[in-house]
């Protein structure tokens, strides 16, 4: 019998039938993906994508996003969704009650490209590959068409792996303008800051920093280390945080940052259990150097 219950978190997609050519199904991706991309996105037009279709399934979607600018925690301006669509907002999924029809479909390889992607004033460079994607082509009573995504099991578990590098001088930049914005929250004006980055294996990375700030005519120096390390387990671990200065006046400004360091100090997070079924994270590297990366591979 059918398939005809209702359908959760549906991705409109035009009318029905489903596409049936790999031109007829770009036509339709395109602007789908380009809303996806969200309001903090930044010339998300420069996006350009590539697919082949085979009967209901996906053979293989190519997205790069070179030359893409995202915005953390603000709306993008010019972005397409402020200009040719007209709205801030990414479209909304929707539930479809009543199901005329319900064919099963695979995206069978995704690629994700960025040679880079700029986040904030960062060139990030990514790739990122998923294989076994499952969805299904769902038309309602009313001749809409959607996709329905259907979540990785255990019998069918994501496969993939994903690269995210960036230059390390242009992450220490962001960060300095980061601290220099919490500082000022404390009272204090940021006049340096020296960071030191090392990899201590692997999946392990220490942080020191050395900085400089102003209250007033008072010139002051704080110090900061923390280590992130995961183990064999996929287990991550924060530890060895320390923020001090020899000043007991920033000293006494800095307790409350102190105090919340304190509570992640040992602070563990399970890579494995906290990840939904069907998502298994079998390996972490990171990279450390010119260029800072993080690796990951799934299976």
């Amino acid at each position: 019998m059918p398939d005809l219950r209702p359908a959760h978190d549906v991705l409109p997609f035009g009318t029905a039938p489903r596409p049936t050519t790999s031109a007829e199904l770009l036509a339709r991706l395109r602007p789908v993906l380009l809303d996806l991309l969200g309001p903090t996105v930044e010339g998300a037009d420069r996006a350009r994508f590539d697919a082949d279709l085979d009967g209901p399934d996906v053979a293989r979607l190519d997205v790069d996003l070179t030359g893409v600018r995202v915005r953390v925690g603000g709306s993008g301006q010019g972005s397409v969704h402020g200009t040719e669509h007209g709205t801030a907002d990414a479209p909304e999924t929707r539930d479809v009650e009543d199901v005329l029809s319900r064919e099963d479909a695979v995206l069978r390889r995704l690629r994700v490209d960025a040679h880079p992607l700029l986040v904030e004033d960062v060139p990030v460079d990514v790739v990122a590959e998923a294989e076994g994607l499952r969805f299904r082509w769902v038309e309602d009573t009313t001749g809409a068409l959607g996709i329905e995504p259907v979540e990785p099991d255990d019998a069918a578990p994501l496969s993939g792996h994903v690269r995210v590098a960036a230059p390390r001088d242009a992450v220490v930049e962001t960060a300095r303008r980061l601290v220099a914005t919490e500082l000022q929250n404390l009272g204090l004006t940021l006049a340096s800051l020296d960071v030191e980055l090392a990899a201590g294996g692997p999946r392990s990375v220490t942080l020191r920093g050395f900085a400089r700030v102003r209250k007033g005519i008072l010139s002051a120096s704080v110090r900061a280390t923390a280590t992130a390390e995961v183990d064999a387990h996929m287990v991550l671990t924060v530890r060895d945080l320390e923020l001090s200065s020899r000043n007991p006046v920033v000293a006494a400004l800095l307790l409350a940052a102190r105090g919340e360091l304190a509570k992640a100090e040992g602070h563990q997070v399970d890579l494995v259990s906290d990840l939904p079924p069907g998502v298994r994270l079998a390996d972490v590297r990171v990279e450390v150097g010119e260029t800072l990366a993080v690796t990951a591979r799934f299976a």
